[in-house]
């Protein structure tokens, strides 16, 4: 201390003393296991205003040695045992430090060896329960700051780069391997593996040796202790390369590793933790993560397996972590998890969407809301089973993922949240409609999700998740409506996106498969006549056109196909079947995994006989397999594989369990007489033995998600990238394929509701539907537009009136005939506001409307009712004329104001009320005034010409 004093008097500025100089008293104190938990704690207070006071700054000299050397000080940092509350104090001050070095600018000077090390301090104290609840929270608090200016420095790593994305991968492979963090967890501790020698000393351990080095241990029992390698100034490698991807890499690796819902050594606790600080990772640096392979792998295979497991607990800290990470990284990496995205939002929808009749409710009719589906598309019928397949309780069932099961309110509240977050993306559905529904292997997810939205829309939904979720439901749906409508004014832009008509063939191809597929589940016979009739099957009558599209399909049931191919008369399309296997180079096991991955295997002993003397012949004529005699040895061996995977995997087996013994003395002399290799016995004996030949229509085991995602993983390859639709020329057809639910839901709503604003909202989307469907030329969408407001307006009643009950009055020296009608329609606020929006759709829209015309009666003067003709189009401006002036005649009788005139209504006095009808009438008035104050907050946009 006094060397370094008496160089600092000979400076005119301690500024331009040497760093790494001016801090070794400072580390000296810090490392020493000798000093008091206050002792140390005044050194690194010392440390920290060097920094504050900008004593040491980017400009300092040998700053990356000094960064590295304090680095590894404040994480391998040892001191006397004190109190607990100085020991935490301590570690604290540690924190900060960390945090604050990694936050200012010379921390990217830090190399990728101390950043992992900071990294993995910091985890250690988030997860050590004997640590207060406050020094944890801390810590879980500076995790998220430091590694939100980690992630971020991957942005100007780009930049730095250069242009060619493949750039900084290059440049980091070599250091990728060498950066390491390995915590091991030791019950609720993250520890080194050099830590478990010392896991008794201290109850607030933090132990985490660099590069493997090991020093005298030895403190007192009850001691803390942060241990530090020794380290001089004179001997620490001068060249510190600033860290990059590799620790990027490395702590994003980690932190996944956390989520493995598998893992017993990780608790919840870990789990929340490690989620908060993945969400802020990706809000950060999404995009950019995407772009590079190391990162995006993690994403597209680690990450989103624990994470879409973890959706499925019942714990709700758990639940609302995933479904915010799963958000934010669809929100910002969608592009690059396709087939992902597609497993997440169907177990949404299989969850959330209700399979329950919508309640009839008194003065709703039934026809208003046609259109909800009762049941998402992506939903299977269960198949039967074989009895193979390894039975679970339904519980473990939903947390594999196998169905969506039932979920408490709350639950369902959240996950309702999670969708509408991701609908209220502008060009979210665009994509799922382009992305999926066009596509013929993938679900309808944008028709799904518009019926899921839909159905939860309507009240009855609070009964089995929460009040909370109509509104929600009810404000996403109008969002997308909104967004359509906001991009009718917007130039079409074609350039980057799948030409239109090429997804309309595939739309239509798509139904055209799925609909014989439906056929072929119940006949296949029938099935195939259908594709060929359709030009799906190019020869029916040629197998291996047949089969192609057969191995090709999901939506085949692997049961029917099974039992098909199997069938004696179809031994021909059996054998063109597997010719489309490539057998070579494989064991027989792996060869006959690949098959029954393919189909179920029928539960008939010679159907099963007929297919495994195929699979002989053909594995033989395909591949020449060393101490393999002949297709008999092979027959007979496949057969004892599919006995040696039932007998390990099915749980209803209660005697003991086939051992490689038993198994290989059942193969004894079936070699053409001699013995299979024990070596390669040996290997098919522990490939079934720790992974089940799954079944497919049989996932119900603990290995059912593990296959479901390796089948995934092969797929994303092939499936692409998602397109990114940022444009307005799909909008036509996707409209046109999901109006029905969005107009049935609103016209329920619109029955149903008592508040203002609600009426407000329903009314502009009513007003947008019709603008969207006037625009695309959708006739059927504005047609239904106009019969359900029509319906809700009373004036489409097809009964005559009774004018009996006519009341003239005197109104000053001129008489007004005040009908039943008046009286009625004066008290149905509801009707007198469909009849308003029912004019404005009407305006403007008259070429649009066909049957719509039918729907619409009214009262053209007292006593006679008008009703036009079925032929629209010919009569279309007269009868245009005719609605509006002879229901204006009403709204006069009743002083409803007008769509042009709202402002210049004014109440009529009571005085001209006479006789009979003054309380009728001002029942009529009380209910207007109510439509009145509606009308004037609800803002419609002006009417598009078209």
């Amino acid at each position: 201390m006094s060397r370094e004093g008496e160089e600092a008097d000979d400076l005119a500025d301690i500024r331009s003393f040497d760093t790494p100089a001016l801090l070794h008293p400072f580390l000296q104190v810090i490392r020493s296991s000798s000093t008091s938990a206050p002792i140390t704690s005044l050194a690194i207070i010392a440390i920290t205003k060097f920094f504050a006071y900008n004593l040491i700054s980017k400009d300092s000299p040998r700053l990356p040695l000094a960064m590295q050397l304090l680095a590894s000080a404040i994480t391998h940092c040892r001191f006397e045992a004190s109190d607990s509350s100085a020991d935490e104090i301590v570690l604290l001050r540690i924190l900060k430090l960390m945090e604050g070095m990694l936050s200012r600018p010379g921390g990217e000077t830090l190399g990728d060896e101390s950043v992992c090390e900071m990294m993995e301090t910091g985890l250690s104290m988030c997860c050590q329960i004997r640590l207060s609840e406050l020094l944890r929270r801390s810590a879980e608090m500076s995790m998220v700051t430091m590694c939100q200016v980690i992630f971020e420095r991957l942005k100007r790593l780009e930049v730095e780069a250069g242009e060619e994305l493949g750039a900084l991968e290059r440049s980091t492979k070599e250091d990728m391997e060498t950066v390491k963090m390995d915590p091991s967890v030791k019950g609720n501790n993250i520890t080194s593996p050099q830590d478990s020698a010392t896991e008794a000393r201290s109850s607030s351990s933090l132990e985490v040796p660099s590069d493997g080095i090991n020093e005298d241990l030895a403190t007192p029992v009850g001691g803390s202790t942060i241990d530090l390698p020794k380290t001089s100034v004179e001997n620490s490698p001068q060249e510190v390369k600033p860290y990059s991807l590799p620790s990027i890499r490395e702590l994003l690796r980690v932190l996944v590793d956390l989520l493995n819902p598998h893992d017993r050594q990780h608790n919840d606790t870990m789990r929340v933790m490690a989620l908060r600080i993945i969400d802020v990772a990706f809000e950060v640096a999404g995009p950019s993560i995407a772009k590079h392979p190391t990162l995006a792998s993690l994403a597209k295979d680690h990450l989103c397996r624990h994470l879409f497991q973890l959706v499925r607990s019942d714990n709700m800290a758990i639940l609302n972590e995933s479904l915010r990470v799963a958000g934010t990284l669809l929100a910002t990496c969608r592009g690059a998890l396709k087939l992902q995205q597609e497993l997440f939002i169907s177990y949404l929808v299989a969850c959330l969407h209700p399979r329950v009749e919508i309640p009839q409710e008194t003065g709703i009719d039934p026809t208003l809301y046609e259109g909800i589906p009762q049941a998402p598309k992506l939903v299977k019928s269960a198949a039967p089973s074989s009895g193979r397949s390894t039975p679970v309780p339904i519980k473990d069932r939903q947390k594999l993922g196998m169905e969506g099961g039932s979920r408490k309110p709350d639950a369902r509240e959240a996950m309702v949240e999670s969708v509408c977050s991701l609908v209220r993306i502008p060009s979210f559905m665009v994509e799922l409609y382009v992305n999926y529904d066009c596509e013929v292997d993938r679900g309808d997810l944008c028709e799904d999700m518009i019926g899921l939205l839909s159905r939860n829309a309507f009240p009855d939904s609070a009964t089995w998740s929460t009040t909370n979720v109509p509104p929600l439901c009810l404000d996403a749906l109008l969002g997308y409506v909104q967004f359509i409508a906001d991009r009718l004014d917007m130039e079409p832009r074609h350039a980057g996106f799948p030409d239109r008509q090429r997804l309309k063939e595939q739309r239509s191809r798509k139904k055209v498969i799925i609909q014989g597929a439906t056929k072929f589940n119940e006949n296949p016979k029938a099935g195939i006549a259908f594709l060929a009739s359709k030009g799906v099957i190019e020869n029916p009558d040629d197998p291996h056109c047949v089969t192609r599209f057969l191995k090709g399909t999901t939506r085949i049931s692997k049961k029917v196909l099974g039992d098909y191919i199997s069938k004696k008369s179809n031994e021909h399309i059996l054998e063109a079947f597997l010719d489309l296997f490539d057998f070579s180079g494989k064991r027989v096991d792996e060869a006959l995994r690949e098959l029954l991955e393919s189909f179920r295997l029928p539960g008939e002993s010679p159907l099963i006989q007929r297919i495994v003397t195929v699979f002989s012949e053909k594995y033989c004529a395909n591949s020449t397999i060393e101490g393999i005699a002949d297709k008999d040895a092979v027959y007979i061996l496949t057969y004892a594989i599919i006995m040696l995977n039932t007998d390990q995997h099915n749980p209803n087996i209660k005697t003991k369990r086939m051992d490689f013994a038993a198994f290989a003395k059942n193969l004894r002399g079936v070699n053409n007489g001699k013995d299979f290799a024990p070596e390669y016995l040996q290997e098919i004996y522990d490939s079934i033995k720790n992974h089940e030949i799954i079944l497919p229509d049989e996932h119900e085991n603990k290995h059912a998600f593990d296959y479901a995602w390796k089948e995934l993983l092969l797929k994303t390859e092939s499936a692409g990238d998602l397109v990114i639709c940022d444009t307005n020329i799909f909008d036509a057809d996707m409209f046109a394929a999901t109006w029905k639910p969005v107009v049935a839901t609103l016209c329920y709503v619109f029955l149903s509701a008592t508040d203002d604003a609600v009426f407000s909202r329903v009314v502009t989307g009513f007003d947008q539907c019709a603008s969207i469907a006037a625009k695309y030329g959708l006739t059927e969408a504005v047609d239904r537009i106009v019969f359900s407001l029509s319906k809700i307006s009373t004036l489409a009643s097809e009964t005559l009136l009774n004018t009996a009950l006519n009341t003239e009055i005197q109104v000053k020296d001129s008489s007004v005939m005040v009908s039943e009608l008046a009286v009625r329609f004066g008290r149905d606020f509801k009707a007198q506001l469909a009849t308003v929006v029912l004019f404005r759709v009407v305006a403007g829209n008259e070429d649009m409307i066909r049957d719509g015309w039918k729907h619409v009666s009214m009262r053209s003067s007292p006593g006679k009712i008008l009703k036009l003709t079925d032929d629209g189009r010919s009569s279309v401006y007269g009868s245009t004329y005719l609605l509006i002036r002879s229901s204006l005649h009403i709204f006069r009788q009743l002083k409803v104001p007008s769509i042009s005139h709202l402002s210049l209504y004014k109440t009529p006095p009571r005085s001209l009320i006479a006789g009979n009808v003054q309380t009728r009438v001002a029942s009529s008035l009380r209910s207007h005034r109510t439509c009145r104050a509606t009308l004037r907050t609800t803002h419609l946009s002006p009417r598009r010409k078209n």
